[in-house]
């Protein structure tokens, strides 16, 4: 059965490293850069930020849920082998999505290079978080 606490407390890793990873502090501004974004423009996104949160977090919860499940059912029980096993599933899945802007929309390769890398951060995070999470 999954831990719903752990699921939501994966959620939250994702979210607090997606504001870390793409403020100022971090790479939020090479992020804007590479996006096309400007001050101007930035403002207005800032004004739909709750909304773009709530959704984050419904998706953020989401993944975690579905990582809950693939720990779950192969029994992972070590924070290593969690990061691990998101390791794979990175790679196989979200490394060749996170790419598809570069090949199909001309999207800046270093754009999507950087936001494959959050996930390969986060997504780690998440399923050490909950392998370790009884």
């Amino acid at each position: 059965m999954v831990n719903y606490l752990a699921v939501v407390v994966a959620a939250v890793v994702s979210m607090v490293v997606g504001g870390l990873w793409y403020s100022p502090v971090l790479f939020g501004n090479m992020w804007m850069k590479l996006s096309g974004i400007d001050k101007k423009k930035m403002k207005q996104l800032q004004k739909k930020a709750v909304r773009g949160y709530v959704l984050m977090f419904v998706s953020s919860f989401v993944m975690a849920f579905v990582l809950a499940e693939f720990v779950r059912v192969g029994n992972i029980g070590t924070f290593a082998d969690g990061a691990k096993l998101a390791g794979w599933i990175w790679l196989g899945f979200l490394a060749p999505l996170t790419f598809g802007p570069f090949m199909w929309e001309g999207k800046p390769l270093k754009l999507c290079v950087l936001n494959a890398a959050y996930w390969l951060v986060t997504l780690p995070l998440m399923a050490g978080v909950l392998a370790v999470w009884p």
